[in-house]
């Protein structure tokens, strides 16, 4: 069994070429819920979702989010009514929010309603929201207190960043199978999502970090900064406003204790020596994934590198 920590679209194509190459083995993903937001009294989960749809191979590819062939004519009729239409949910998608708001009102929990959509869209591999419970990431900035959507969407990751808060965080139990599978797995894999917006959250559950800490699986991490930059989203930014320097060595820094291996991109290969202060290997290859062959290739590239750690592991 493989498990990878994922947000996002960064996360879902990797957790595609993992799904593509993996053969016949069990592939777990944990996969951020502080993003959730509640849009027209329907409960949106935009993670779980890219991951989902990305799966079920009906992704918008061009976007990496939504529906490919989406229409956005219940959004055009709401925008008449004069709502806010910022954040941006196709018909199809209404689809999924409003069965996933209906199951929730009916006493299902989230892991449970993502099973069952995961399911009924073909998937075979299991889909874990991080809890059943409420976190929510604010992002504070010098004049107010943002919701993730607020931050990223509406204001485009345009505005100055002085601390990220992962609300409900201390108080929330990781879903019941969120510890297991990352204790009996024989790799936990971090996916390239913002360390910071997307993995950090499911690191500040409780056990999550020490579960990482204590496991037997072989670790991996793939930078999601190439060339100082972030491939999708505003990780660079936020890091910089936040103090830190957007690179691949600063990413393996975050994650200096639970990893055993770091892959960054080869655009980064002189950056190895400096990463590996961090974490105890560190090696460069092509990171990243424009087709659905660099997703396979790049996970090829990973189940090789853990192979080759477990069997070095097990001559010592």
């Amino acid at each position: 069994m493989i498990t990878v920590l994922a947000g996002g679209v960064g996360g879902a194509k990797l957790v595609d070429g993992l799904a593509e190459t993996i053969g016949d083995e069990e592939l777990r993903v944990i996969v951020n819920t502080a993003d959730d937001e509640e849009f027209f009294g329907l409960h949106v989960s935009p993670d779980i979702d890219t991951i989902v749809y990305t799966l079920a191979g009906i992704a918008d590819r061009e976007k990496g989010w939504g529906i490919e062939g989406d229409t956005y004519r219940c959004l055009e009729m709401l925008e008449r009514y004069g709502l806010e239409t910022w954040f941006k949910i196709g018909d199809m998608d209404f689809a999924t929010h409003i069965y996933r708001t209906l199951m929730l009102r009916r006493g299902m929990r989230l892991s449970e309603v993502t099973d069952t959509i995961a399911k009924r869209l073909g998937i075979r591999h299991r889909i874990m929201p991080m809890t059943d419970d409420r976190v929510r990431t604010v992002v504070v900035t010098e004049s107010e207190r943002l919701s993730f959507q607020e931050y990223f969407v509406e204001k485009r990751g345009e505005v100055r960043v002085k601390s990220v808060i992962y609300e409900g965080a201390e108080e929330a139990e990781p879903c019941r199978e969120v510890i297991p599978s990352i204790m009996d797995s024989r790799a936990v894999v971090i996916a390239p999502s913002n360390p910071i917006l997307s993995i950090g959250p499911i690191l500040a559950l409780r056990g999550v970090r020490q579960a990482l800490r204590k496991t037997k699986a072989v670790r991996v991490g793939v930078t999601p900064i190439i060339g100082g930059r972030a491939v999708k989203g505003p990780a660079d930014r936020l890091m910089r406003d936040l103090g830190i320097e957007p690179s691949a060595a600063s990413v393996a820094r975050l994650y200096s204790d639970i990893l055993d291996l770091f892959i960054i991109d080869e655009v980064d290969a002189s950056m190895a020596g400096e990463a590996s202060k961090y974490v105890p290997r560190c090696i460069a290859t092509n990171t990243l994934m424009q087709t659905r062959q660099d997703r396979a290739r790049l996970a090829t590239y990973i189940l090789t590198a853990i192979n080759e750690i477990r069997e070095s592991h097990q001559k010592y």
